[in-house]
């Protein structure tokens, strides 16, 4: 398949393309993202000139898009995306909420350790820079306090619950069976490096304990304004949160209603709690370890794309290949990372076990498969970054917006259970009990964090821990650890939970638009190809893109 959307560059792309190339220089992290060879023994500078440098490039940008004039489609695109991403980073930057980054999942603690998953060890030099890298992560982790003093100077502190966390997570890390003393037995040569890494993470949890802990709310909720600004971010979009809390316990309502019905075909009588009982002592439905849990992960994964590839989708020659890998951590989730630009590195889904479990229920996690792999994440991000020749480099690579993406990939799940891959019960159960996860955290997530009254199934009244933790148990039937994780995922990453389920939400409505417009010429995997060439733009831009409205 060859890329045939080929046009002449304009003044629009070179900013863009300028904006790329300054911006991986301030961020070598994200040059190993992209599969850069370059500056691949350093980490990102997370301290207040650090991020006041990006802060910069920002403002620049957004000045330099004013004097320019759209050329083409394409153009008016580029232009709209990179004024709502980058006017939002301006305004997070100047609420000091990146100078406050601390969370259970995406701030600058996970980040540094995250990246050495990334990183090459084929070659005797490659695991010599993974060393390198390994001793810039104290400066890195104090770089991180320094910002976190300058936000709290502010009063912006990240919750009590997400701090003590974070420090578990350093004990994680640094325990005698945690990461470093694992990836110590894999690679010896590097052991002291490995130590220097594993010592500042020893230090950064000492730290926080002693001089940010003392400074954090008790209270886990962000607030209404925070979480408007946090809602924007992560959707690209700005919807009524009172609405789309009631929508979201409607949502959740539809989706029990379903899921009792499943229930019934698959026992008659039972509960659903009792229908997934029968489930999980199927073995027609069980794995037994990591490794033949991979190895079910990359079967789906490819069978997926050579069903899909031709029939229902235009899947790029590159992105036809996709690794399924067991991460190396133990904190639960799955999740997935990008090809390399030149597609040496292919898209990766990651299953991160928690540590002592060892059986796994493929009817629960068929659908993450979609989700993670094809018609999923790695279809998505692997058209946009084949798109060379139609889009510019930030288009293709470094623009993300958690609506458009998550909203997309729980769609593909909708989609593969429209298209009869999910009729199963036992499978079509476990798509229903991920999207009654989905649906709880919008109703959870917009209640704690905006102060709105708990649903009537709580009592009503104020929300707290034990009412969000009772009413995820209620909704989800997942393990205790896993859940305890979401929650406070949740609680420390306000509005980032809910884009999945809104933003499928939105691409929903998106295609019957598209429909209604297009009316007997509509055509379903003209419409994927179109939407999808487009990236992963923020979801009001993505609309009026479809649509021909900007």
């Amino acid at each position: 398949m060859t890329d045939d959307l080929a046009r002449t560059p304009t003044p629009v792309d070179a900013i863009a393309n300028g904006f790329h190339e300054k911006a991986l220089a301030l961020s070598p992290m994200w040059g190993t993202y992209l599969g850069s060879p370059d500056r691949q023994d350093e980490l990102d500078d997370f301290s207040p000139a650090g991020l006041a440098r990006t802060h910069q490039l920002h403002r620049e940008t957004l000045q330099a898009l004013d004097g320019v004039t759209a050329a083409d489609d394409v153009d008016k695109v580029t232009v709209d995306a990179m004024r709502e991403r980058l006017g939002l980073d301006v305004e997070l930057y100047d609420a000091h909420l990146q100078h406050a980054s601390l969370n259970v999942i995406a701030s600058p603690l996970q980040d540094i350790r995250d990246i050495f998953d990334l990183m090459p060890t084929d070659t005797a030099e490659q695991i010599d820079t993974i060393g390198r890298r390994m001793r810039a992560v104290p400066r890195a982790l104090d770089q991180w306090f320094e910002s976190l003093h300058v936000a709290a100077d502010k009063d912006v502190v990240s919750p009590v619950r997400q701090v003590r966390a974070c420090i578990q997570q350093t004990k994680d890390h640094t325990a005698p069976e945690g990461y470093f003393a694992i990836l110590k037995e894999q690679h010896p040569q590097i052991a002291d490096a490995i130590d220097e890494a594993a010592a500042a993470y020893a230090k950064a949890g000492d730290r926080l304990q002693a001089e940010i802990l003392p400074l954090a709310p008790e209270s886990d909720a962000c607030g209404r304004d925070a979480y408007s600004l946090h809602s924007r971010y992560f959707l690209g979009a700005t919807v009524d949160l009172e609405e789309t809390y009631a929508w979201g316990q409607e949502e959740l309502a539809r989706i029990t209603d379903q899921m009792q019905q499943i229930a019934e075909q698959i026992k008659p009588g039972a509960t659903v709690k009792q229908a997934m009982a029968v489930l999980d002592s199927d073995p027609d439905y069980t794995l037994h370890g990591t490794d033949e849990l991979q190895r079910w992960m990359q079967g789906k994964a490819d069978e997926a794309i050579a069903n899909l590839g031709g029939s229902h989708f235009d899947i790029p020659e590159p992105a036809r290949t996709i690794e399924c890998c067991i991460a190396p951590t133990q904190s639960g989730g799955i999740y997935y990372t990008s090809p390399s630009e030149d597609f040496s590195r292919p898209g990766r889904m990651w299953w991160s076990v928690p540590k002592g479990e060892e059986d796994f229920s493929t009817w629960r996690e068929l659908t993450t498969v979609y989700h993670e792999g094809v018609p999923g994440h790695h279809l998505q991000n692997g058209q946009t970054i084949f798109r060379s020749a139609l889009l510019n480099s930030w288009r293709r690579l470094d623009v993300w917006c958690s609506g458009h993406g998550e909203g997309w990939a729980l769609y593909a799940e909708r989609l593969m259970d429209d298209l009869g891959y999910l009729q199963d019960p036992g499978n079509k159960l476990g798509m229903l009990d991920g999207q009654s996860l989905r649906a709880a955290r919008v109703v959870l997530d917009i209640g704690v964090h905006c102060g709105f009254d708990a649903p009537e199934e709580l009592g009503g009244g104020a929300w707290t821990y034990d009412k969000a933790w009772a009413f995820l148990n209620a909704h989800c039937d997942m393990g205790e650890g896993f859940l305890r994780f979401e929650l406070d995922r949740y609680l420390g990453w306000p509005g980032q939970a809910p884009s999945y389920k809104i933003g499928e939400r939105i691409w929903l409505q998106l295609r019957d638009e598209a429909r209604a417009a297009e009316g007997a010429d509509f055509d379903l995997k003209a419409f994927h190809r179109r939407a999808l060439d487009i990236g992963s733009v923020g979801l009001d831009t993505l609309r009026g893109a479809v649509l021909g409205t900007l």
